[in-house]
């Protein structure tokens, strides 16, 4: 059996939405998702959570996740990238405790409409076409070649204006990341240190299965969409 560790990076500090990964989300706090989507899924031998707060540590203990070590002050600031925070996690097992991992999937907190099936079919593609890393993507609703943009005058105009006359569908479609997960093959991200490289897929979901949530209006937007898909 592969070894695969579930890291849900959690830090405390948020500005737009305090407290946003312990807030409650349809009445429990939004970070206990990810946890039983991961530990429900049953492809992980550890599901832990990354962070430097004691109060999430102590609410992601109380959902099955394990803490097992505080994220480092480096790692906890704004500046911090997901990858610093993922390196630090594999770095630190394998020097605390002698573990190493062959697959990792970093699932962000704020992510409540993730499906466990999702994480089975992209580990699946991991393994089967050797792949660097998975993660779920979104197609923009239109073709982004038909992009506009204000120009210095204020007027509108197209950035590729070659693509005003050809018909949408024979324009390539295009897709932008979902936010939910990225799942590594551990060996070659400890090398590349890069969630995604030339080696990486897409799985593409619907907008239905994704929310980013940045403020209020999108937190009440991921809700409706959780009641949408989860009223039964």
């Amino acid at each position: 059996m592969n070894s695969i560790l579930a890291i849900i990076t959690a830090r405390g500090g948020s500005k737009r939405i305090p407290r946003k990964n312990i807030k409650d989300f349809c009445g429990i706090p939004i970070i206990s998702y990810p946890i039983n989507t991961a530990l429900d899924s049953k492809l992980f031998q550890n599901v832990m959570v990354s962070t430097d707060d004691l109060e999430i540590k102590r609410i992601s203990e109380n959902f099955g996740a394990e803490v097992p070590f505080l994220r480092s002050s480096k790692n906890s600031d704004d500046f911090a990238t997901t990858a610093d925070v993922i390196l630090e996690v594999l770095e630190t097992y394998e020097k605390q405790f002698g573990r190493k991992f062959e697959y990792a999937c970093c699932i962000y907190p704020t992510s409540p409409l993730l499906k466990k099936d999702l994480l089975a079919k992209a580990l699946e593609l991991l393994e089967t076409k050797n792949a660097d890393s998975v993660f779920p993507i979104i197609r923009y609703s239109s073709p982004i070649q038909r992009a506009l943009i204000e120009n210095a005058d204020g007027f509108i105009e197209m950035i590729q204006p070659e693509n005003r006359q050809v018909r949408s569908q024979d324009l390539h479609p295009a897709f932008f990341d979902a936010g939910q997960f990225y799942f590594l093959n551990v060996n070659t991200f400890m090398i590349k240190r890069k969630l995604w490289t030339e080696r990486s897929i897409g799985l593409e979901i619907s907008d239905l299965e994704a929310q980013d949530i940045d403020n209020e209006s999108d937190w009440k937007i991921a809700e409706l969409k959780y009641k949408l898909l989860y009223s039964k």
